[in-house]
Formats: structure tokens, C-alpha cells, sequence
């Protein structure tokens, strides 16, 4: 069964384009992980960090913590992508980058301490990219299950945004699913000239 064990919905503040998920007794995971691997969420310092359009704002996020790995959502979202992250105190906790939440969100670790696997879902990114708008004008699911590390993973890829921070540096990340009228020239570029199997 994969349904949620918990979920929660709330605005989560934004500061320099993006919100945390950390654990308060110690870092989420043993390295970085540079957010152009996946052009969504990456880890850096001690805290993982999901990388928003607006500079500065709120968004709408909601969480749900399961005991068994979940589907993707099969709403309309433009960005889906996983990383692994270790809690130390079976706390997982979305938060902002420099203010406390005015209401906190359920914790995304369901089976206490240890690994999990963190799938973040995005829209709307550039709808304000780079703005502080004064309504919501992003969304984000974060699902979240026990599981052994793994490396980033994309699953979805179609907003501008996303392309930009991708393009910033090689990456190791696979694309298993990319929406083709939201890819920009470089994108089709780099998929057109990757090498094919067999080849």
C-alpha cells in the first residue's frame, strides 16, 4: 500500500530561491549535491534545498510521508526529481531558509531514523521567476518513503527554469520522461547527441 502515512499543506517562505528540508539533529546527507544535477532540489551544507522561481515570497507546498514508495503524482507538474537523504533523528522537516514557518508541516520521515528517498514535484516556476510576488504562484509535493541512497534521479523536465540551472555544469542525472514542446534549443541539443546504446 502506498497511500500517505501523513500529509499536511501550507505556505512555505522563500528566500534566494528556495525553501529546506533538514533534519535538526544533524545533516541530511554525507556530500553535497549540486541542484544543476537535477535542476530542482540538491543538498547543500547540511540541508537539502528545493530551488524556487521566485526570489522571495511564499509558495504552496504540500507533504506526505509514506512507509512504501508512492507513484509519482500524475498531476500537471513540470519538474520531478528524487534524492537520497539520511535523518539522524527520524525528523524531516520542510522549513524556511532564514524565518520560522507561521504553521509547521508534518515530517516527512514516516519509519524514524535512517535513509530516505525525497521526490520533489514542481509548477509554476516561471510564472515570477526571479520576482517577490505577493500571491502564490508556485506549487511543490514532496513525497517522501524509506529507501537505500541512490544517486538524483529527474523524472519530469519541462520548465525554463529547470533548463537553466541543468545547464550550469555536466550532469550524471537521467531524464526518463521530458515533455518536448518545453525543451529549450540546448536541452534537444544534448539529448539529440548523447550516446545511443548500441551505437
Amino acid at each position: 500500500m502506498t497511500d500517505p502515512t501523513i500529509t499536511g499543506r501550507g505556505p512555505v517562505g522563500v528566500q534566494y530561491h528556495q525553501f529546506l528540508v533538514t533534519d535538526p539533529g544533524g545533516p541530511v546527507a554525507g556530500e553535497e549535491i549540486a541542484a544543476s544535477q537535477t535542476g530542482l532540489v540538491g543538498i547543500t551544507g547540511s540541508d537539502a534545498s528545493i530551488h524556487t522561481g521566485i526570489h522571495t515570497g511564499d509558495v504552496d507546498v504540500t507533504v506526505a510521508a509514506h512507509r512504501q514508495q508512492p507513484l509519482p503524482d500524475s498531476g500537471e507538474w513540470e519538474e520531478i526529481a528524487e534524492i537520497s537523504l539520511h535523518s539522524p533523528t527520524g525528523t524531516l522537516l520542510v522549513s524556511a531558509l532564514m524565518t520560522d514557518l507561521e504553521q509547521e508541516l508534518p515530517s516527512l520521515a514516516a519509519d524514524g531514523p535512517g535513509h530516505y528517498r525525497l521526490r520533489a514535484h514542481a509548477r509554476g516556476r516561471d510564472l515570477a521567476f526571479d520576482l517577490a510576488p505577493d500571491t502564490i504562484t508556485e506549487h511543490y509535493l514532496l513525497q517522501c518513503w524509506p529507501a537505500p541512497p541512490a544517486p538524483p534521479h529527474l523524472l519530469r523536465a519541462s520548465d525554463a527554469y529547470g533548463a537553466q540551472l541543468r545547464s550550469e555544469q555536466p550532469t550524471s542525472s537521467r531524464v526518463i520522461q521530458h515533455t518536448p514542446h518545453g525543451q529549450t534549443a540546448r536541452e534537444a541539443d544534448i539529448l539529440r547527441r548523447r550516446p545511443q546504446p548500441g551505437r
